[in-house]
């Protein structure tokens, strides 16, 4: 686990959803499309974490959908008061934290969820940050149809068995720098997933790091047009893939 997944910042605004329940997890909800769901699979800051709720709010708006981000911690919660302070990281256990969530035992918790949408709406997608994306390449594997189409920005924990598997289109924001995304992983996707018949939308992002798509520093210029090309990316791709067939 890098130290990258822990860097960033907390953007200064509210989010405008509710909190619910889908499944048996919490979960944050915006917009009231009942045809078309979106569903956010969180990075290692949780699902109360504001800048995932604001991006929410930005999809349920831009995409017109119902966005969903289910808590899949069991309850658990990284400090935000850490995100800015490097030094106190130590502080953390987090070899134990990634251990209580395993794909064992949040997979099951993913795919159930992404279950109920699919029965409840017309058109569905996911869209992963860092520990999310492999998530997202679990609900898009071939066979499930639990979702349209998905997302993921800077990937983390993803394995090329879990990449040979996608099939539904799907787009990857790779930042230039990133160990959890290495360069190898990025040349296997590129190798691999246009042989694999489906829809792929690869984008670079030259220059910036990992998590710059959901925790990017809005008063660093590159970073801020990042975010919004990595946001307005998500938002075609996802309008693309959810309109009406």
């Amino acid at each position: 686990m890098s130290e990258c997944c822990l860097r960033g910042f907390r953007w200064e605004a509210q989010p405008s959803g509710h909190e619910t329940k889908l499944a048996d997890n919490n979960c944050y909800v915006t917009g009231s499309n009942r045809k078309v769901a979106v569903m956010i699979i969180h990075d290692l800051y949780g699902w109360k974490f504001p800048n995932t709720r604001l991006l929410a709010d930005h999809y349920a708006e831009e995409v017109d959908a119902t966005v969903y981000v289910p808590d899949f911690f069991g309850g658990e919660e990284l400090p935000l008061d850490i995100l800015h302070e490097p030094t106190r990281w130590h502080e953390l256990n987090l070899p134990a934290f990634i251990l209580r969530q395993s794909k064992e035992i949040r997979a099951p918790e993913i795919v159930e969820c992404a279950k109920i949408l699919r029965s409840t709406h017309q058109r569905t997608a996911a869209v992963g940050f860092c520990y999310g994306g492999w998530g997202v390449f679990r609900l898009g594997e071939r066979g499930q149809n639990l979702v349209d189409c998905i997302s993921t920005a800077h990937p983390s924990f993803l394995e090329e068995t879990e990449i040979d598997k996608v099939g539904v289109p799907v787009q990857i924001l790779a930042p230039e720098v990133d160990p959890m995304f290495t360069p190898e992983l990025k040349a296997y996707s590129n190798e691999v997933i246009p042989g694999l018949g489906v829809a792929y939308n690869y984008q670079y992002f030259p220059g910036l790091e990992h998590a710059f798509a959901v925790r990017g520093n809005p008063a660093n210029a590159g970073e801020r047009m990042g975010m919004k090309r990595a946001k307005d990316s998500v938002v075609h791709w996802l309008k693309q893939w959810l309109a009406d067939q």
